[in-house]
């Protein structure tokens, strides 16, 4: 139990009190506090995450198993559930996204969470992952996020950035919410490149990116109409199959993406399948932009 304790203060370190208590004091967060601190709500919900905790009481109770050991990160003994719940339910969230902006900022000034892409990426564009993923959540608790005749749930949008592998914008919605609605109002720099699934698939936002400088590898539809333009040369000991310049042939998508894009065929070894790519960047290697 004291190395588990030392291990959890080691983690702490990286939270700076005076940083902590400068920012409670601008929200405000402990108004009408009476013993019971905003760092001790920290450690606690902490504990819980890294504890992987299911409830208010597996977390008291895990606490006060400490023995004594709690002044190692900086509280004087276990909080009650109530006491928890109480201030999990009224004090400012606002509090601890200030938090998370505020290291998150000083761990990049340090360097601390990578600043290199491995080395397989010879290229520096800025290099982002699009996708969604659907929460499950219980009706009876949360009848706002009806998604399902008896099943509830929200989705959060992701923009993972790979410079450092943290996430430059997260949105929650509905769970019905389209994933490619939340890509058409991303704000991205010219020259980045978005990595993504067929969810995203849409060639009006396709065309728009591609007026914007913007580039994109995601999966190619089955369905897909389109003719080749270009055959190119395969690498040699590669997994590659085909990288082809194309042009969509639909009525359709020649309106909303009138752009040459590549299609580039890569064979999945582990599954034993093909893998058919989608984008717009006509100069990278295809070995380059199956690994990206």
């Amino acid at each position: 139990m004291v190395k588990t304790a030392s291990l959890f203060s080691q983690l702490l370190q990286h939270f700076p009190r005076t940083e902590f208590a400068a920012l409670v004091k601008k929200h405000g967060a402990e108004y009408g506090a009476k013993g019971f601190t905003c760092w001790t709500q920290f450690v606690s919900m902490l504990f819980c995450q890294l504890a992987q905790a299911d409830s208010l009481r597996e977390i008291c109770n895990g606490l006060a198993c400490c023995l004594g050991k709690l002044t190692h990160v900086g509280i004087d003994k276990a909080p009650k559930k109530s006491t928890l719940a109480y201030a999990n339910q009224h004090r400012p969230a606002s509090l601890y996204e200030d938090l998370f902006w505020t290291a998150l900022e000083r761990f990049r000034s340090k360097g601390v969470l990578g600043n290199h892409r491995p080395s397989k990426f010879r290229f520096r564009n800025k290099l982002m992952s699009l996708d969604a993923t659907t929460i499950s959540l219980c009706l009876e608790l949360f009848p706002w996020a009806k998604f399902r005749r008896a099943k509830g749930g929200v989705k959060v949008h992701v923009l993972l950035d790979h410079d450092d592998y943290m996430p430059s914008y997260v949105l929650i919605t509905e769970a019905k919410r389209a994933d490619v609605k939340v890509a058409q109002s991303l704000h991205l720099n010219p020259g980045s490149i978005i990595a993504m699934d067929r969810a995203y698939n849409d060639y009006a936002l396709f065309g728009r990116w591609c007026s914007k400088g913007l580039f994109f590898v995601t999966r190619m539809k089955a369905r897909t109409r389109y003719e080749v333009v270009e055959a190119r040369p395969l690498p040699q000991n590669r997994p590659i199959l085909a990288d082809e310049i194309i042009r969509l042939t639909s009525k359709k998508a020649q309106e909303d993406c009138p752009h040459l894009l590549r299609r580039v065929v890569v064979w999945d070894a582990e599954h034993e399948r093909e893998i058919v790519l989608l984008t717009n960047h006509l100069d990278f290697g295809a070995t380059t932009l199956s690994a990206s």
